[in-house]
């Protein structure tokens, strides 16, 4: 059925949409374009609308699925056999992969790795700490991409990166690394850092 392909490519679409703005920060990390990280963020206001278009049809290809067949006053025995494509595995299958679109921004820090590198700081006086305003996250996908970026600086002690109150609070060894070259790196990111305050 011509409906059937058409809801179920439309599903597809719109989760991927509604979570664009947290998988391509994660694509621009292995690929090596991280300055791309922050290209979808105008999704992010359509996101829950999206999400909801996404359940809408969902829930309509599936209730088209389940309803009761309405068969014909005939004898004939023509039963149509399905094609994989319209089955209920089939449309059970995009509904997973729905969902975990839809979810993408819960458990996309699993993809980046922590480094657990330790750093030995030669004087408490190279101690730095520094508070950086961030402008353009918009997911917990933004947190670990500019905390992966950040880490792999050598001197880089800590890094905290909040979405929501658009900051990251680093802490750094001075001798080993600067303010500058931290404000580069999230910067290269593709988020632009708006402030420095020390801490």
């Amino acid at each position: 059925m011509k409906i059937d392909k058409k809801l179920i490519g439309a599903s597809i679409i719109t989760a991927i949409a509604a979570s664009l703005c947290c998988i391509v920060p994660l694509l621009a990390l292995f690929s090596g374009a991280s300055s791309m990280a922050s290209l979808f963020s105008w999704v992010v206001p359509f996101s829950p609308y999206l999400i909801g278009f996404t359940i809408l049809v969902l829930v309509f290809a599936w209730y088209q699925k389940l309803k009761p067949i309405k068969k014909d006053n005939c004898n004939c025995e023509t039963v149509e056999k399905q094609r994989f494509i319209q089955s209920k595995v089939f449309l059970g299958i995009v509904t997973l992969f729905a969902a975990l679109m839809l979810t993408f921004p819960y458990f996309s820090s699993v993809f980046y790795s922590n480094n657990g590198k330790e750093i030995a700081v030669a004087s408490s006086e190279n101690l730095k700490a520094i508070d950086i305003g961030i402008n353009g996250m918009t997911c917990f996908s933004c947190e670990g991409h500019i905390n992966y970026s950040v880490n792999q600086l050598d001197g880089v002690i800590s890094i905290v990166t909040s979405y929501n109150k658009g900051n990251a609070i680093v802490q750094y060894d001075s001798s080993k690394t600067t303010m500058e070259e931290i404000k580069e790196t999230v910067n290269s990111t593709g988020y632009s850092v708006i402030e420095i305050s020390v801490k």
